[in-house]
C-alpha cells in the first residue's frame, strides 16, 4: 500500500460563492439557489472516505494559509490587495465568474497552502504520493484576475514554491479537468522547467484558449501541450489521448515530479460539460499516470482536486482515484459502471483527428526540444 498524503480542512467547505442560478449571480430576476461551485461535491467525497474508513489510512499533512510573499510568486500585488479588501468587507467578484463572500480569500489562501504542502511532502519523499482535497479550485486563476470559480492558482503557486526551494527541478502538470487550464498555462508559458499538458473540451471555457498552437513562448516554447477534444468524448478518446500524447510527452520530458489538476467534470453526469467519462475511466487514467510516475520520478505524484459539479457522482470518481493512489480497496461500487455497455465509449474517427492534430503540433514541438 502506498503512503498517501492527504490535504483536507473543514474551512474549505465554508468558501461562499453566494446565491446564483447555476453559475451566474442573480439580482431578483430569478429565484436564487446554490451556486454550482458549492461545497457538496467535495464534502460528499470526504464523507465517503470517512464512511469506508479510508481517511484514517491517509497521512494528514500540516499546512497553513499562504502569505502575500507566497502569492506574489505568480499573482500581482494589486490583485492580491483588491480581493483581500473585498473579502475583508462584504465579498465581491475576483474576475470572470468568480464570486465570493466575506472571508473567502483567507480560505483561498488556505487552499494554496494545502496544495503547496502536498507538493513539498511528495517532492521531499515524506510520502509516496498525495491527494489534495481543496476548495476553491485554482487552475483558471490568472496573474491579475480570478476566472472560472478560481481565486488563486493553487497548483501554479505550489510548483513555483517547490522550484524556488530547489526540491524539484523539472515538473510536469497534467490537467484532465474538462476546462482548459489557462491559469497554469499562463504561469509557466515562458519556462522550460515546467511542462504543462491540458486535456479539455474544445472551446468550452475559457473560450478561445487551449488551442493546439499555444505551445509556449521564449524559453517555454515547446513545453505547453494542449489537447482540445470535441464534445461527446468517452473513455476511448481520453485513454487514447493519454496513451498517444500524455505518456510520450512525459517520457520525453522526464520530470522529477508530476502534478495532476484532477477535475471530474468530464463525467457523463456533469452539468458543466458534454463528455461521457465514468468513474472507471478516471481510475484508468490514474493507473496510467501512476505507472509513468513510477518509471520517471520514483512515483512522485500529487493529485489536486479541481472541478466536478455532480453532487452524487464526483464522490464515486474521487473514490476510484484515491483507491488507485493508495492501493486501498473498499466495498464502494459505482452503480453506473455498466453504462459503457450502453453508451458507446469507443474512440470515433473525428475524435482521433483532434488527437492527431496534437501529435503533429504541440507533441512534435516538445519531442524536438527534448531530443
Amino acid at each position: 500500500m502506498k503512503k498517501t498524503g492527504f490535504i483536507w480542512q473543514e474551512r474549505f467547505m465554508w468558501h461562499d460563492t453566494l446565491s446564483a442560478s447555476g453559475s451566474y449571480g442573480v439580482r431578483g430576476e430569478l429565484q436564487p439557489g446554490l451556486h454550482i461551485e458549492n461545497a457538496e461535491t467535495k464534502r460528499r467525497l470526504k464523507n465517503l472516505l470517512d464512511a469506508y474508513e479510508v481517511t484514517p489510512r491517509l497521512q494528514a499533512l500540516p499546512f497553513v494559509e499562504a502569505a502575500d510573499e507566497d502569492l506574489l510568486r505568480f499573482h500581482t500585488p494589486e490583485y492580491i490587495e483588491r480581493v483581500q479588501k473585498m473579502s475583508d468587507a462584504r465579498g465581491g467578484d475576483a474576475g470572470e465568474h468568480t464570486p465570493f463572500g466575506p472571508g473567502s480569500v483567507d480560505i483561498a489562501r488556505l487552499a494554496v497552502g494545502g496544495t503547496t504542502s502536498a507538493i513539498r511532502a511528495v517532492a521531499k519523499g515524506e510520502v509516496d504520493n498525495a491527494y489534495s482535497l481543496t476548495r476553491p479550485p485554482g487552475h483558471h486563476a490568472e496573474r491579475d484576475r480570478g476566472r472560472g470559480f478560481c481565486i488563486f492558482n493553487n497548483i501554479g503557486l505550489g510548483v513555483l514554491s517547490a522550484l524556488e526551494e530547489g526540491i524539484v527541478d523539472r515538473v510536469a502538470v497534467v490537467d484532465w479537468d474538462v476546462h482548459h487550464g489557462n491559469g497554469t498555462q499562463q504561469a509557466f508559458y515562458n519556462r522550460s522547467d515546467v511542462l504543462t499538458i491540458s486535456l479539455h473540451q474544445d472551446m468550452l471555457f475559457p473560450v478561445n484558449l487551449g488551442k493546439h498552437e499555444e505551445i509556449g513562448e521564449g524559453d517555454g516554447e515547446g513545453f505547453n501541450l494542449n489537447v482540445p477534444l470535441p464534445a461527446g468524448c468517452g473513455g476511448g478518446a481520453y485513454i487514447a489521448a493519454m496513451d498517444q500524447l500524455v505518456l510520450p510527452a512525459l517520457a520525453a520530458y522526464k520530470p522529477s515530479l508530476i502534478v495532476v489538476a484532477c477535475g471530474y467534470d468530464a463525467s457523463y453526469f456533469d452539468p458543466m460539460s458534454h463528455m461521457m467519462l465514468i468513474s472507471g475511466h478516471f481510475r484508468e487514467l490514474t493507473q496510467k499516470i501512476m505507472q509513468a510516475a513510477d518509471e520517471l520520478c520514483e512515483g512522485r505524484l500529487v493529485l489536486n482536486h479541481e472541478g466536478g459539479y455532480s453532487e452524487f457522482y464526483v464522490p464515486l470518481c474521487g473514490m476510484a482515484v484515491i483507491e488507485e493512489l493508495t492501493g486501498i480497496q473498499t466495498p464502494v461500487r459505482d452503480p453506473y459502471s455498466g453504462t459503457e455497455r450502453v453508451v458507446n465509449q469507443l474512440i470515433q474517427p473525428h475524435q482521433q483527428t483532434f488527437i492527431d492534430q496534437a501529435k503533429t503540433g504541440p507533441l512534435a514541438a516538445l519531442l524536438a526540444h527534448c531530443a
